[in-house]
């Protein structure tokens, strides 16, 4: 291989090389932190190709979502009952120059944040009741708020501090010791009575309600069809003291007749046993016929 052939082989490597040096890519992922001579000069946010010098190097740093996941911790509440928690923090880097001056990489910076969350989470627990962390009645329950208030706090202090932003804090498990459940196992029967005997309460008062309102349809209905009876069995009477009235206007000895004739029904039977005088008006009918009708 000639020399004039090397040089240019050299050239193009060495071009290359600067190249590759000078030219680089970030992903929508990640943030370039661009250093030079190990000191920050400029953070890259930007997906895409980029330029730098060749003497400068990068530091990528992944933007995404992380959880860190601390061990459980035993707390204290204001009125002295210990808890046991376990909670998880979602956090992502949001400055990487103050990230790596303040912590330099992820397993610091998760233990920056567990003092954090720690003390946070000591101090607010602290100024709680047991019964506002574990309770029958949603309404007395204050976790959320507290864990928001938590949040707020311990994203203003990473951010500041180590330029981490922290997205959430939670509490995955809330258990007890076993000194204390029993306790609270207590409580929370005690609590589930009272309620089951408010709501046996208003299911009484309500019942009795609904009793009394019925009664009070039952006889204002029995009113009015005894009001309604009592009109047509009027009319009727009239109506048959007329249609009879007729009848012996017309021909009084029939009518009799038939009235006789109709008492025998009601009256005689194969078991009756009647004694009366031989000239009672009763029988005359029996033993004179039509004759004793008149």
């Amino acid at each position: 291989m000639t020399r004039e052939k090397k040089i240019r082989i050299g050239v193009i490597a060495g071009g290359l090389l600067l190249v590759y040096m000078t030219f680089y890519t970030t992903r929508e992922t990640e943030f370039a932190l661009i250093t030079q001579f190990g000191r920050p000069v400029r953070t890259v946010v930007n997906a895409g190709l980029h330029v730098k010098w060749p003497f400068q190097s990068i530091l990528r740093f992944d933007r995404r979502l992380r959880i860190y996941n601390p061990r459980p911790s035993e707390f204290l509440t204001r009125d002295k009952k210990n808890l046991v928690i376990e909670n998880y923090v979602a956090w992502r880097i949001d400055d990487p120059d103050r990230f790596l001056r303040s912590v330099g990489d992820t397993a610091s910076a998760e233990m920056r944040l567990h003092d954090i969350i720690w003390s946070g989470l000591s101090a607010a627990l602290g100024t709680l009741d047991l019964e506002s962390l574990v309770s029958a009645s949603a309404d007395k329950v204050q976790a959320a708020a507290m864990l928001d208030t938590l949040t707020t706090q311990a994203d203003l202090t990473a951010l500041d501090q180590y330029g981490i932003r922290v997205v959430d804090v939670r509490i995955k498990r809330l258990n007890l010791p076993e000194q204390n459940k029993q306790s609270v196992f207590a409580r929370m029967r005690a609590e589930r009575g009272r309620i089951a005997m408010q709501y046996r309460a208003e299911g009484e008062e309500q019942a009795l309600v609904i009793r009394a309102n019925a009664d009070r349809e039952k006889e204002a209905i029995l009113s009015a069809a005894y009001k309604d009876a009592e009109t047509i069995r009027g009319e009727g009477d009239a109506e048959a003291t007329r249609i009879y009235g007729q009848a012996y206007s017309k021909n009084p000895h029939f009518y009799r007749l038939v009235r006789t004739l109709d008492s025998y029904k009601k009256v005689l039977d194969d078991k009756t046993t009647i004694i009366l005088n031989s000239d009672s008006a009763f029988l005359k009918v029996l033993t004179q016929g039509d004759a004793g009708a008149k």
